[in-house]
Parts: C-alpha cells; structure tokens; sequence
C-alpha cells in the first residue's frame, strides 16, 4: 500500500481534488471510502465518471476499502485516500488501516458543528473521532489546497490553542 494522502473531504472527488491535489500528490489511483455513497449508484457513477480514464478509481464502504488497501491489489499504485467523515477515518483506523497522516479538507455546515475555518465546521463527535486518532499517533493537519500552509488541527480549536 502505497498511500500518498489520505485525506478527510465531504465532497469525496470534485474539482479541487482532481485539479490540484492529485498532480501534487502525483496520484494514480483514488480510493473512496465511505458507506453512503458506495451504497448510491447514481452518486458512485457519477464520481467515477469525473475521474481521467488514466486514473484508477474505486469506490467502497470503509470495510471494503480497507480490504482492498491491506491487499496487495494496490502496491503499484500511488493512492490518494478519501474519507466522508472523521467517521469514516476512525473506522477504517479501528479495521486494521495504518497511515501516519490525514488531511482535513472540506467539511461543510450542518446543523450544530462549530465552524473552525473557513472550510471546516465540526461538531463534538468529529471532535472526539479526531482526538483518538490523534492519540494513536496520526499526525492530522488542516489543509485546503496544496498551495496553504498546514495547520495542526488543534490550533483550529479555541480552548486547546497553543497545544502541538
């Protein structure tokens, strides 16, 4: 398994993904993970549609996807990992899926989630996902585009400012 992002993004594959960080991570293969669009056909078409037919693109719930990573079906590939939900990242952590990083790109307003950046509105459950993975080691960062700077996840949040 050769991930070179993984990543946490509302919005799965879009433009910004395709455009920007696929050619910084120079990506050859997207994995989504995430229970409610692989169980969406039109939604997963569509997505897989947006994909350039060089690309390989596979789109699974979080326990499929983590089967298809600890497999060896992907070690040539160079992989960019998207997660719907910090959810989505603590299952697959708690499957068995090791990686050292996780951006935090797009989670757009819902009802009762605190907006953190201009990007990022998270409630207390995303909260207290993003701690246990921080916990286990998993250095998680804040980063729209790869022309930003990154940002420590916990400088985002008021009361634990000033904590690495």
């Amino acid at each position: 398994m050769n991930l070179v992002l993984t990543r946490i993004d509302n919005r799965l594959i879009h433009g910004q993904v395709l455009e920007t960080w696929v050619p910084f991570v120079k990506a050859d293969c997207i994995v989504v993970a995430n229970d409610a669009i692989a169980g969406n056909q039109l939604k997963k078409m569509m997505m897989q549609a947006s994909v350039p037919s060089r690309m390989r693109v596979e789109i699974g719930t979080v326990v499929d996807s983590v089967a298809l990573l600890k497999s060896s079906q992907l070690d040539k590939c160079r992989t960019m990992l998207l997660f719907g939900t910090p959810a989505d990242a603590v299952r697959a952590y708690r499957a068995g899926l090791e990686y050292k990083q996780l951006n935090l790109g797009n989670l757009h307003a819902d009802k009762w989630q605190a907006q953190l950046s201009c990007t990022l509105f998270l409630d207390t459950t995303d909260l207290a996902d993003l701690e246990l993975l921080d916990r286990a080691g998993i250095k998680i960062t804040s980063r729209c585009i790869p022309a930003d700077g990154e940002r420590s996840w916990r400088k985002l949040i008021p009361v634990v400012k000033g904590r690495n």
